[in-house]
């Protein structure tokens, strides 16, 4: 799909990621980035430096989303591009409070569903539209430290792969979006290294390979290439896969 001339929304728009995308979408020449986000004085200021429109949403009200869209769609137009960017990281593992577990699977699975619940039946009435929901290489392979985060991005994964399948053939398209750690707020506290195995990317190459795949509808979106070899080998031998997890989960665990 072409960006020109597209409305264009991105979740977690205020900061990282969603930040990089939003500036990069208006470069490409979309008629309008809409951006969202739970931080509202921060992305009113993203909004007004790429002269987008600015909502303050908690993507994990169901409520909040369905409004952003109806808003939209009313006050400027049909919404061609939905970015469902906002995630949040909790650590540990199956001993993570009740509350930990909820609130991160509502942000990172549920907002992707609640956007797909009302824009669907919209962009299949136009016979057009796409969504790129943001996962993570850990929905892939695995995240070590969090089980909710592991949990919640391959659910995310998950529903990606089933959107595609069941929604292409009304034309829209989707696309999931898995990078290894990203210089963003969430991997603030973590050297480089340490996050990820390859190294921190910048979220401007991130943004860059997001524009790459819309442009090809590309269903999986790699900004690190070495994630590919790594789902190989977790494929080609699952044990052996898991036995070098549990020798990097040594590692990092001191």
């Amino acid at each position: 799909m072409n960006l020109t001339d597209r409305i264009i929304v991105v979740t977690g728009a205020a900061s990282g990621i969603g930040r990089a995308m939003a500036h990069r979408f208006v470069a490409e020449g979309a008629k309008l980035v809409v951006c969202a986000d739970r931080d509202g004085e921060g992305v009113k200021a993203v909004a007004a430096e790429i002269g987008g429109v600015a909502f303050q949403v908690d993507v994990s009200r169901e409520a909040d989303i369905q409004s952003m869209i109806e808003t939209v769609e009313a006050d400027h137009g049909p919404i061609d591009i939905f970015c469902s960017n906002a995630g949040i990281g909790v650590g540990g593992g199956a001993e993570a409070s009740n509350p930990d577990w909820q609130r991160i699977w509502d942000i990172n699975v549920m907002a992707h569903v609640w956007a797909a619940r009302h824009l669907v039946p919209l962009m299949a009435a136009r016979g057009e539209g796409y969504l790129v929901n943001t996962a993570s290489a850990a929905g892939l392979l695995s995240q070590i430290g969090s089980a909710p985060y592991a949990v919640t991005k391959h659910a995310a994964v998950g529903l990606a792969e089933w959107l595609a399948i069941t929604h292409g053939d009304q034309g829209i398209r989707v696309s999931v979006l898995c990078p290894q750690a990203v210089r963003t707020a969430m991997t603030a506290n973590n050297p480089d290294g340490v996050a990820s195995i390859d190294g921190m990317m910048e979220p401007d190459v991130v943004a860059d390979s997001v524009v790459r795949a819309i442009e090809a509808e590309q269903f999986l979106i790699l900004p690190h290439p070495e994630v590919l070899d790594y789902m190989r080998r977790k494929t080609e031998d699952y044990g052996r896969w898991i036995g070098g997890m549990r020798k990097l989960n040594r590692r990092f665990q001191g």
